[in-house]
């Protein structure tokens, strides 16, 4: 499908309800100080024990109060979980027994009963909900920290999820971002070797998008025109009419959890992780957008003949659009690293974003940047890890980095940065759960062939507008 016609096709559908006539979720004080009173207490009294253990040297109680910390935010539904998940993996913003704890929350919460599922359909497709569906399933398939989904059934049979957010989750990310913003306060009077002054601008932009289920429906329709000619990733397809601003309807795509084929022969679980590769680097190599939250949970094995073909890819909320110099900074790091060229790679960063970059925080960064990149630049077939356990991958680095940090930094973090590497942080996670033994550099190098950032300017400008998405929304 042409760009072009994505646009057409997308565009023609979006007939039918888009926002009910009284948005009685709009970001209001007195939920948002309903939420600072459950969120706000526990929050505190954990900013309160940290700032104990870092500026007192206290070390008693430590794993207590990481605990208390995991138990306080692990029931809450909306962005604090998700938030707490994305704080464990800053180095030094918090102790190592908090971060440790926090990386143990998971995204499936427990899902909102049969009452909420009427209360919030009703508000978003009227009273006669039930009808604009064959069947719809009271138990939800799924249930994470921002809504839940359910499975259904449209009038020509064809299978589909039901995306439904919380309530008041507006509300819920004003007050959890201020949650945010004090342990950030704290963080910086400790003299961090890394400056997070950026991050939280970068967490809570994100986290608002995710919010906004028409700018997902967006997303879709992006990705639907980015990955046309990758049938190993499907995409599926939105439905305006059945769709809102907290209701999100898409084709059920059917397949099987990622961690469920690991004990496939190698050849099928290779198949998965090229195609992940895939999904993840030819639309930011070639439209400078990614996915910001590749986590195991988003996506799910297609099988053709009892044998994995492909994925699936299901969550669109998390998407970052980049600047196509930004793109542009990442190809160049990687040749840098790669000819040992030491003022490209130092071109990179800055493209980046880093800013007064002495010779010795250039190598402690190229520390990082060369586990990072180690795969891609490795012309051989191996594994993501290539023989460390998959529980010590990356912690040897990330230790010589925060050590050398102590002693020649600190250096900001550029907004732009944030999600990029986490997410591909999370993707190589992917990677070490299938165990898949690849050439990266082959794929890495496919992914950038005849690489030029004015070519990713116009694709990613033409994209962009094909989905209804304005070419200053990243």
């Amino acid at each position: 499908m042409t760009l072009g016609a994505a646009a057409f096709r997308y565009r023609s559908a979006q007939r039918g309800p888009i926002l009910p006539p009284h948005d009685a979720e709009a970001n209001r004080f007195s939920a948002r100080a309903a939420r600072y009173v459950r969120v706000g207490a526990n929050v505190g009294g954990v900013a309160a024990k940290i700032a104990a253990t870092r500026l007192l040297g206290l070390d008693g109680g430590t794993i207590r109060g990481a605990a208390d910390l995991a138990a306080a935010l692990g029931g809450l539904k909306g962005p604090i979980m998700k938030v707490a998940q994305l704080m464990a993996t800053i180095p030094d913003l918090l102790p190592a027994d908090y971060a440790a704890e926090l990386t143990k929350l998971q995204s499936d919460a427990p899902p909102m009963g049969w009452a909420f599922v009427k209360r919030r359909m009703t508000a978003e497709l009227g009273a006669d909900w039930q009808r604009k569906f064959e069947s719809f399933e009271h138990q939800p398939a799924a249930a994470a920290s921002l809504g839940q989904v359910h499975r259904a059934r449209a009038h020509d049979g064809t299978v589909l999820a039901c995306k439904l957010q919380y309530p008041d989750m507006q509300s819920a990310v004003a007050a959890d971002l201020r949650q945010l913003e004090l342990l950030f306060a704290i963080h910086r009077r400790m003299n961090p070797p890394i400056d997070t002054t950026e991050v939280a601008g970068e967490i809570g932009a994100r986290l608002r998008e995710e919010l906004d289920y028409q700018r997902e429906a967006k997303h879709v329709a992006l990705y639907r025109a980015m990955l046309a000619m990758t049938p190993e990733v499907r995409v599926p397809h939105v439905w305006p009419a059945l769709s809102t601003q907290r209701l999100l309807t898409l084709d059920w795509l059917e397949g099987d959890k990622l961690l469920a084929r690991k004990a496939d022969p190698i050849a099928a679980r290779n198949r998965i992780a090229v195609a992940m590769f895939k999904a993840w680097w030819q639309p930011f190599s070639r439209f400078g957008v990614i996915h910001g939250d590749p986590h195991l949970g988003n996506y799910t094995a297609f099988i053709e003949d009892g044998t994995p073909q492909g994925i699936n890819l299901l969550d669109y909320g998390c998407i970052r659009i980049f600047a196509p110099k930004f793109v542009g900074g990442v190809v160049d790091l990687y040749h840098g690293l790669l000819r040992g060229d030491q003022a490209l790679v130092v071109h990179a960063y800055e493209t980046w974003g880093f800013r007064g970059l002495s010779r010795e925080l250039v190598d402690i960064l190229n520390i990082w940047a060369r586990f990072i990149y180690g795969p891609l630049l490795d012309d051989r077939e191996r594994t993501i890890a290539d023989g460390i356990k998959p529980s010590e991958y990356g912690r040897r680095e990330a230790f010589r980095v925060h050590r050398a940090l102590k002693e020649k930094g600190p250096v900001r973090v550029p907004r732009e940065f944030v999600f990029m590497d986490r997410a591909a942080i999370g993707l190589g996670g992917v990677f070490l759960h299938l165990a898949a033994r690849l050439n990266f550099h082959h794929l890495f190098s496919e992914a950038i062939d005849k690489f030029a950032i004015d070519r990713v300017a116009e694709r990613q400008r033409a994209a962009l507008e094909a989905a209804g998405l304005g070419a200053d929304e990243g």
